[in-house]
């Protein structure tokens, strides 16, 4: 086996419920180059036209930052990528407990162990992470906390949405990748062990012929920290590997959302009134493996 070269095209928008006189948007659609991948090409392009400011957020994400100043009721965006990435790698070994819960360690990583919006703390969350630690060493409870997510929820689009919370979703034993992502995050923080929401994109076949275009979505899975960052896919139950391709990290799914904006409507006797963009159009994610 050898690493994959993906390219992947992903349309997304809003469809507003009138005429917008201005918007201010940013783009999370842009994969990251990593020493797990390479994007060897990208380009972000956004209907009615606008040029792009790329930058990096607080969590190592490229953002794409865009305004458009002429009147619109929908806005597109398109971003194309092709990447290499590599295969994936079992879990580092060598870290203990005692190390992980160290003053300097929880120190360093206090943001990837604090409870979020999406990843809250619980009581029940908590005795359950307690059950499940054992004798394992912390990269071994990474597969275990998965395994047990993945056995409690079932994977039904269309019960949650994107603001369904960990706790959420635990109640209701039904979700998505997000949602997946996020109560495993709970778990390993509960745990004491770092954790981090990746989104990107998943190629959905293990025997991908090259050059055949099939329909994907973004994904959502987990890093965690176990004397390096480790990823690990608990949707689908493996180590994020050559399918995977990372687009952002962050403590959630709040922190890389692929399309945010908001807009201005055509000021009345009020004034301007400005609101969040929620409306998407279609989403549309076409992905084939080149090599």
């Amino acid at each position: 086996m050898k690493n994959w070269v993906i390219r992947v095209e992903h349309h997304s928008g809003y469809r507003y419920q009138g005429e917008v006189v201005s918007s201010y948007n940013e783009a999370r659609m842009t994969p990251l180059t990593t020493d797990r991948q390479v994007t060897v090409d990208s380009r972000l392009e956004v209907e009615p036209r606008a040029r792009p400011f790329r930058y990096l957020d607080y969590w190592g994400s490229v953002v794409d930052a865009f305004d458009v100043h002429t009147p619109h009721t929908e806005l597109r965006v398109a971003a194309r990528s092709v990447v290499e990435t590599s295969l994936a790698l079992p879990p580092p070994e060598g870290l203990d407990w005692d190390e992980l819960r160290s003053d300097a360690m929880t120190d360093r990583y206090a943001e990837y162990l604090g409870p979020t919006a999406y990843v809250p703390r619980d009581e029940e969350l908590a005795a359950i992470a307690g059950s499940l630690t054992g004798s394992r060493a912390p990269a071994a409870m990474v597969e275990a906390v998965a395994g047990f997510v993945a056995s409690h929820l079932s994977y039904t689009p269309g019960v949650t949405e994107v603001s369904t919370s960990a706790m959420e979703a635990f109640v209701a034993r039904h979700g998505v990748c997000q949602d997946y992502a996020h109560l495993t995050l709970a778990l390993l923080r509960t745990m004491g062990i770092p954790a981090r929401y990746v989104s990107g994109y998943l190629h959905p076949r293990e025997d991908a012929p090259k050059g055949a275009i099939v329909s994907g979505e973004s994904h959502a899975w987990v890093e965690a920290w176990v004397g390096d960052w480790w990823g690990f896919d608990p949707t689908n139950g493996v180590p994020a590997g050559e399918r995977h391709v990372i687009v952002g990290r962050g403590r959630d799914y709040a922190d890389v959302p692929p399309l945010r904006g908001i807009y201005s409507e055509r000021a009345t006797a009020e004034g301007d009134a400005m609101a969040e963009a929620t409306g998407a159009v279609d989403v549309e994610v076409r992905i084939s493996r080149l090599a």
